[in-house]
Order: structure tokens, then sequence, then C-alpha cells
């Protein structure tokens, strides 16, 4: 069996360290259980088994919105990291302060919708902030706002601290991701696919978080000063150039724990290679770019724009997907893989990634899009790869680092259960989603039509079962990590 020498071993986190990890980890868990629950109540509220005011509904989508894009990235940011960590030098003041400022900012949001009633949804498009009719005044609208800034200007810290590692291990962030064997020379196949990784998405996340922090400012100082009017078009632009690369760094953070963790249980290495450079070369470009898909609706936006947007979606979603499948796939095959809660968890998320990128690239087609984006299509396809993906990701690190304390087993008879129910739950659940979107169920509705309601109990039905999943996992990890490690 091949030693795996490429991977460090995980060495002990020193006590404020742990106390960090910790934080950020118990903290995404029970906030995530908390979100689902939002999740629920509108699903359940959709299929009239229960009933809430329509203001009520739209501060729930609001925050669910919000909550569960912010807390699932400081989850990635955690994995992210966890394992740079080990490859760079990392201020742990840094990796604080991000957890302060996102805390901080949690807090304003939280305040603006429930007791200012904000229901304007997560992105927060100009001018919709400032349109309250009566249900939220300006104030709820700025103190959101102010909460995105600080959850913003938190990732950027944490973001320049990374590079500022990677930089002086190895010399610039080209030289982290290989460039310098993009076209020729000996890959170091030692070369950690962590770092490869961490710097492509430094690269495009920091972007969008500026762009994102630029809109926000703007919409700020319109909410202070009304006859400061902007171009709607242009901040548009900006908030989903900021919302997409936001959403998606959190699987490309997440993955880390893939390229970290699978070699861990197969006993197989997993090197890096020239495809595996270029693979995230151009997931680093593509990202950067694809965000206009979310905008082939808007007529007034140029004809080029819509096009790069519907190209990149066909072209550039594939590269780091397919090199990442294709690596889990050759690590296992012949591995005498140990099969417990993290590598059960890494195989599922490779699932839920893949089958969940096909119904995306579906709605980035602009004649797809213009009959379905309007519909639960939409989040069914960013449900299935953000829960079955994203989510089993974070939770294997976690199980991980349960394991690696000696809080075993990490393959209990509740876990045994717990694993199946949150698989079938989610796979109910977005199926449902994607079921009522090609049956044109428009979403953001608070009330729907009766003939809509049925694949709505279904979605509910799911949930449920998610909710049981995620009541339990909350319980075991956050059991686990507060006890103290094993001799």
């Amino acid at each position: 069996m091949a030693t795996l020498t490429m991977y460090p071993a995980d060495e002990a986190l020193a006590p404020r360290a742990r106390l960090g990890f910790n934080l950020y980890m118990i903290t995404s868990i029970i906030a995530i259980l908390l979100f689902m629950l939002l999740g629920l109540t509108m699903r359940l509220n959709e299929a009239q088994w229960i009933s809430i005011p329509p203001t009520l509904f739209y501060e729930l989508l609001s925050m669910h919105g919000t909550g569960m894009v912010g807390i699932t990235s400081l989850a990635t940011t955690a994995v992210m990291w966890y394992f740079l960590r080990k490859y760079v030098t990392l201020h742990l003041w840094v990796f604080i302060a991000n957890y302060v400022l996102f805390l901080a900012g949690a807090v304003c949001i939280v305040l603006a919708i429930f007791v200012g009633g904000y229901g304007a949804l997560w992105t927060f498009l100009y001018p919709l902030p400032a349109k309250g009719m009566g249900l939220w005044p300006s104030g709820a609208s700025e103190l959101y706002v102010f909460g995105y800034i600080l959850i913003g200007f938190g990732s950027l810290l944490f973001y320049l601290d990374a590079t500022a590692g990677i930089v002086r291990r190895y010399g610039g962030l080209g030289k982290a991701m290989g460039w310098q064997w993009l076209f020729g020379g000996t890959v170091d196949p030692d070369h950690p696919k962590a770092v490869i990784a961490s710097a492509g998405v430094i690269i495009a996340n920091s972007l969008g978080i500026i762009a994102g922090e630029v809109a926000l400012f703007m919409t700020l100082v319109n909410l202070f000063y009304p006859d400061i009017v902007l171009n709607a078009l242009l901040a548009k632009n900006l908030i989903y150039w900021f919302g997409h690369m936001y959403a998606n760094a959190t699987i490309y953070m997440g993955v880390i724990a893939v390229y970290e963790l699978l070699p861990r249980y197969t006993g197989k290495p997993y090197v890096v290679s020239r495809p595996f450079i270029w693979a995230w070369l151009a997931t680093a470009l593509y990202v950067i770019v694809v965000f206009p898909h979310h905008l082939f609706m808007d007529f007034a936006q140029p004809r080029w724009v819509a096009v790069m947007g519907q190209v990149a979606s066909w072209v550039g979603g594939f590269p780091v997907f397919v090199i990442t499948v294709y690596g889990a796939l050759v690590n296992l095959y012949r591995s005498h893989i140990r099969w417990t809660m993290p590598s059960m968890l890494l195989i599922l998320a490779m699932f839920g990634w893949a089958a969940g990128v096909v119904p995306a690239i579906m709605d980035g087609t602009i004649r797809v899009n213009a009959v379905m984006h309007n519909t639960l299509w939409v989040p069914g396809h960013f449900h299935f790869y953000m829960l079955i993906g994203m989510l089993p990701m974070v939770l294997a690190l976690m199980y991980h680092e349960i394991g690696r304390l000696g809080q075993a087993p990490v393959k209990s008879a509740a876990d045994q259960v717990g694993f199946p129910l949150f698989f079938i739950g989610a796979l109910i659940f977005v199926l449902a989603f994607l079921y009522g979107g090609q049956s044109g169920v428009a979403r953001r509705m608070a009330e729907h039509w009766a003939a809509w309601t049925a694949s709505d109990g279904v979605g509910a039905l799911g949930a449920s079962l998610v909710v049981l999943a995620v009541i339990y996992f909350a319980g075991r990890i956050t059991l686990g990590l507060l006890r103290k490690p094993a001799a």
C-alpha cells in the first residue's frame, strides 16, 4: 500500500487554535440546523399544512437565504484554514477576527429582519431595500446592509492573510496554483492540492467580495441620501457577481476536504497532475465571468454579456468538477477504503456535486432559462449541490476531527441510521423542487395554488427527514468536539 508522504499528519491543534476551530464548526452546524427549520417552515406553509402571514414568509425567506449562504461560507472557510495551515503560516488572530466580524454582521442581519421586518431577500437588489412600502423602515435596510459589509470585510481579511502566507511560501499565487507547469516541466506530485484550491478561491472570490462591498456601500449611501440615485443595472450586475462567486466559493473551499481526507481513508496517494492544474486555472477564470447566467431575463443587458454567461455556464463549470470526480474515482479503485462516516460523506459529496450541476447547467441555457428561471427549478439545483454536495464535505471534516481526537467510533449504529436518513430526505427534498420547477411552480411565492401543493408536501416530508438527521449530526458533532481529546 502506498505511503502518504505528500499528506502531512493531522497534527493536534494548539488549545487556542482548537477553540477557534470549534467555534467555527459548532456555530456552523447549529446555525445550519436553525436555518433548515426556517426552510421547513416555508415548505410546510407552501404545502398548506400550516399558515403563516406573507410578511413573515418573506422575512423567513430573507433570513434563510442570507443565513445559509453566510454560514456555509463560514464553515468552508474553516475547512480551508484547517488544511492550508499545514502548508503555510496563517495568523490565528485573523481567523478569530473573521469569526467575530461574521457574528457581528449576523447580529445586525437578524435584528434587521426579525425586529426591523426587512423582507427584500438576501440579494438586497437595488432599490428594493429602500422600498419597504410600510413593511420595514429604512433603518432596517441600513442595518441589514451594514451586517453584510462586516461579513465581507472579515472574509477579505482572512483571504489577505492566506494570500500573504501563500506568497511567503511559494512566491506568488500563480506558483502556488502550479502555473509554472502549465506548458511543460515535471509537475511536483507532492504539491498540495489544498494550496492550489485555496489560491484559486482567493483570486476569484476576493474580486466577487470587493464587487459586493462596492454595491453594498452604494446601497448604504442611497439609503441615507435617497437623492443619490444608482444605476440599477450596474448595481444588479455587481450584486450577482458577488453573490454567485460567494456561494460557489463555498464548494471550492469545501472540496479541499475531499483532496485531503479521501487518501487517508483509501490509503492511496492523490497526486497533482497537469490536467488538475489546468482545471483549477479554468475554474478560477470561469467563476469570475459566469454570473450573467442569473441575468438572462434582463432585456437591458448587453447581448454579449448574456452570450458570455451562457458559454461560461456550458464550458467553465466542468474542468475542476470532472478532474475532482475522476481523481476521486481513481483514488477509490482497488483501494480497500475504510467505510466510516467521513469517507461515506466524501463520496456522497461527489454524487451531490455531480448530479446537482446537471440542472444548473440546464438553467444556464438561455432558451431553458426563459421558461424555468422563475420556477422552483432554481432552488432545486442549488439545494442539490449545496445540501448533498457541499454540506457533506464539511460534515466529513467534522466527523474526521472527532475520530482523530479519539472520540470513536465514527460509524456508530446511530450514524448508520443518520446517514441514509439524511441522504434519502435530501434527495426527496431536492427532487420535489425540481419536479415543481418543471411543472411551472413559481418560486419566491408565499402562497401556492392548490394544484402545486402535492409536490410541496413531498418536499416538506423530505425536509423533515433532513432536519431529523441534522439534529442528530449537530448533537453528535458538538459533543464530540467539546470532549477532551483522548490521550
